[in-house]
């Protein structure tokens, strides 16, 4: 098994004649936290789809604990251990927030049930849903919900729905979580809340995280190592500080 959880090799796509990322070449070890950063349009939500197989590389590969995933559908990759939540917030609104929870619990095999055994309500239906029910509180309680296990989705504070959906992704058991801009919009309580609740995720369970942030504040206080890209481009990789003070990075931030 290779010593990297996700290794990209001059990852990159074009759209017609622009390319939107090209040449990017990531290395996460397994337990990191690992930030993905850049100005506005420099791609970095780009290289999350084609992780995720929202879109497929048009140079470059990657690996997932050195499996090839390329090509694989968006199913595929998240069977395989991929997660991701996104900018924008997307929930079963109508849905409790329990029910959210246990919709990613369907992706994991000991959860399944085939149509015959839930159309005819079958006994190994209902024990399945038992513990299906008992996991995904098991989830909510990391992120401080089970309390709102009943509550639609719709009607949680906002930072309570981004923490949902980390836990909605989360629940698909993977290897690797792709949280997009888990901070926007949160206050400083709440970001103080979820940077506590991202290195909680690390501690107990068996995953590695990358994460896009603007907030580099929040990027300083919890990431391991950065890779900045621009245009499509990296460029500079290492540690937090040490990327954050690459007068290509500044330049980048704040012009010349």
């Amino acid at each position: 098994m290779s010593e990297f959880v996700l290794e990209t090799q001059n990852l990159g796509i074009s759209f017609g004649g622009l390319r939107a990322a090209s040449g990017v070449n990531l290395q996460i070890k397994k337990g990191e936290i690992y930030g993905l950063i850049g100005p506005n349009g420099a791609g970095k939500t780009t290289i999350f789809n084609l992780l995720t197989g929202v879109y497929q590389p048009t140079e470059g590969t990657f690996f997932l604990n050195g499996k090839e995933l390329r090509r694989m559908s968006q199913e595929r990759i998240n069977h395989e251990g991929i997660a991701r939540t996104f900018q924008n917030i997307r929930l079963f609104n109508n849905m409790t927030v329990l029910r959210n929870v246990m919709v990613g619990l369907h992706n994991r095999e000991e959860f399944r049930c085939s149509m015959a055994e839930s159309l005819l309500r079958l006994p190994r239906h209902f024990r399945v849903e038992k513990e299906m029910k008992a996991r995904a509180l098991e989830i909510l309680k990391i992120f401080d919900l089970h309390e709102e296990s009943g509550t639609l989705a719709c009607n949680l504070p906002y930072g309570k729905q981004r923490k949902l959906e980390i836990a909605r992704a989360l629940a698909t058991d993977p290897k690797l979580l792709l949280l997009d801009e888990p901070a926007a919009g949160m206050n400083p309580h709440e970001t103080e809340d979820l940077r506590r609740t991202v290195e909680l995720l690390r501690e107990q369970f068996d995953v590695t995280i990358l994460l896009i942030e603007h907030d580099l504040k929040f990027v300083s206080g919890i990431c391991d190592r950065i890779t900045v890209l621009n245009f499509g481009t990296v460029i500079a990789q290492g540690t937090t500080k040490e990327a954050l003070s690459d007068p290509e990075v500044i330049k980048a931030y704040i012009g010349k």
